[in-house]
């Protein structure tokens, strides 16, 4: 897949279409050879208005953890956007139907905290939370993240000042930015310790910085975050990008022995 690029002189011409008509064509995030999104659902009924880009498999191969990278994730926190992108992969996750998932994070701590009041009297003795009930994570995936900017403003001043009705408009391109996400995403398998898979993602649109306006920029329904600056969009199509690269990785894999399904109405 390629990354389609915006031309500095396409920048100038929106430029100053997007000062007399207050627009600048649609929303896109650059992406592989398409705009995506990330967005929907996914539980016992199925993945619900996923992206029609993301990559799915058949059946499942294995329960999976999410889990932080441990060196963090380089973002600058004027952005805005929430300090970790695992809630973001783990619905991807769900969604492509590859993993069964298991949370190892703030739902695992709730779980304890029901058993520890079980266990002192606190609630009903005939509870449904019973320790040894709890599924392994056969893998474990980890994500990385780098977000960077950069300011476009000087080439596309300058082209803009070699056409005569866009002289007068220079300065607006001063507030152009150059938006880009490289992430990655490490698959391990928790009964050998071996990375099985690896994956990486990018993507990057162009900010006219008017209004919230951009070249890509493709919507999301993420929330929380995720879905309402161009940077958290660009972060999400990224991801969407290495996890479908990832899944042609997992399909070749084979299944390991599932706990039973979720049980259904």
């Amino acid at each position: 897949m390629t990354l389609r690029t915006t031309t500095p002189y396409q920048i100038g011409l929106c430029l100053i279409t997007v000062l007399a008509l207050s627009a600048c064509g649609e929303k896109k995030t650059e992406l592989g050879q398409g705009s995506s999104e990330v967005t929907g659902s996914a539980g016992p009924a199925g993945a619900k208005g996923a992206s029609k880009s993301l990559t799915q498999c058949s059946a499942p191969v294995a329960t999976l953890a999410m889990v932080e990278n441990p060196n963090g994730y380089t973002l600058q926190s004027s952005y805005n956007l929430p300090t970790s992108p695992v809630p973001l992969i783990r619905l991807l996750a769900q969604q492509s139907g590859c993993f069964r998932v298991v949370d190892r994070a703030s739902g695992l701590k709730s779980v304890i905290q029901e058993q520890d009041l079980q266990a002192q009297g606190i609630i009903r003795k005939n509870t449904t939370v019973h320790k040894g009930k709890g599924y392994e994570a056969q893998y474990t995936m980890i994500p990385s993240l780098t977000f960077s900017e950069s300011h476009a403003g000087g080439g596309i001043g300058a082209i803009m000042g070699m056409i005569p009705f866009l002289k007068n408009f220079t300065g607006y391109a001063e507030k152009v930015t150059f938006k880009e996400a490289q992430v990655a995403l490490l698959l391990t398998d928790n009964e050998t310790t071996e990375q099985i898979a690896a994956a990486t993602g990018a993507a990057k649109s162009t900010d006219l910085g008017m209004g919230g306006l951009s070249f890509g920029a493709g919507g999301g329904g993420l929330g929380a975050g995720w879905s309402n600056t161009n940077e958290a969009k660009v972060i999400v199509a990224a991801f969407l990008d290495a996890h479908n690269k990832l899944v042609s990785q997992v399909q070749q894999l084979q299944s390991k022995e599932l706990p039973p399904a979720v049980p259904k109405k």
